[in-house]
């Protein structure tokens, strides 16, 4: 077994300086990509599967419902490139339904995004599968092998909402200039809706999704030579109505004392560090975030409880005047 020192050498330079940076803040916060390692992948897969968590079976639903409508947009026979490692329940929905020449799956947890693209590999033996194991916050060199093939891009889930909007506009961006003028993106967003729902959503009964904002701290400990009593804290969701938007927190039960790297911290009880946000648009909200990173919304697809809505967007050429 890996020692922690070792650990510690083999760690993600960005998460060390993301942590530490993070942990000293006066309002203490750590980025939420870094939820996403293995472990944390794994259980974010379990979430999707639970009773409280409406977003991924009304997102599947509109994917069934609506894809052939998709097709009819973009055409077939392109590369689908997927930001984040592919769903084993919403990529073949697509890949089904618009038949590309080639998938490209991005993501920063390159282990899961292995096991992903083998796993779709399986499912769909003859297509060509390219992962690129990258941050899609940037800009990315796609594989030589789709670079001339119409592109679509697939950002499911709603992860769009983790960002702050200035964060998501710049993401959006950055996708634009991976995909290209006249590429298409279908992105998934979640409505605003009764805090009855929403919470509950973010703070299951099983305490799974309190186990996947937990594991951060664990992730610390291995990879940072962490001694975060991981026991002394708890999982919070909350809703913030005026930045509308589902925050996670991991609250100090007691006062705690621990280091990481070897540099010291204190937070007191009822301290938290925040982890996740989770925003959620209205119709107008969701419009206006695309069209700011250069993206026409050809057309918008939502459930009957107006709980969640895939939008297809097509990336515009820049404009010299409104």
């Amino acid at each position: 077994m890996m020692d922690a020192a070792r650990a510690s050498v083999d760690a993600d330079p960005a998460f060390r300086a993301d942590v530490l940076a993070g942990l000293a803040a006066p309002v203490r916060a750590v980025p939420a990509r870094w939820l996403y390692d293995r472990a944390g992948s794994e259980w974010f897969e379990r979430i999707t599967g639970l009773p409280e968590y409406y977003p991924t079976r009304t997102e599947v639903a509109l994917l069934k419902r609506h894809c052939p409508d998709i097709a009819a947009v973009t055409g077939t026979g392109g590369a689908v490139i997927e930001f984040g490692s592919g769903s084993s329940t919403k990529t073949p929905i697509l890949l089904n339904c618009v038949h590309p020449a080639a998938y490209v799956p991005i993501d920063i947890s390159g282990d899961f995004l292995r096991d992903a693209a083998a796993s779709l590999q399986e499912a769909f033996p003859a297509l060509p599968i390219h992962p690129v194991e990258a941050d899609f916050m940037k800009p990315i060199q796609l594989p030589r092998d789709v670079a001339t093939l119409p592109k679509l891009g697939f950002f499911p889930g709603s992860t769009i909402g983790n960002m702050v909007p200035r964060t998501a506009v710049d993401l959006l961006r950055a996708m634009k200039d991976t995909l290209g003028d006249g590429a298409f993106l279908l992105i998934g967003m979640d409505r605003i809706k009764d805090v009855s729902i929403l919470i509950p959503a973010y703070d299951d009964a099983q305490g799974v999704t309190a186990a996947f904002n937990l594991n951060l701290l664990h992730r610390i400990n291995r990879e940072l030579k962490g001694t975060i009593p991981v026991g002394a804290f708890r999982h919070r969701a909350l809703w913030n109505d005026g930045k509308a938007r589902i925050e996670m927190h991991l609250e100090a039960l007691e006062d705690v004392d621990f280091t990481v790297e070897g540099r010291p911290f204190a937070m007191t009880k009822g301290e938290t560090i925040h982890t996740e946000n989770s925003h959620k648009y209205g119709p107008r909200d969701a419009r206006l975030l695309l069209h700011a990173a250069g993206w026409g919304v050809r057309a918008e697809y939502t459930d009957e409880k107006d709980q969640f809505a895939l939008l297809l967007a097509e990336a515009e050429p820049p404009r010299f005047a409104p």
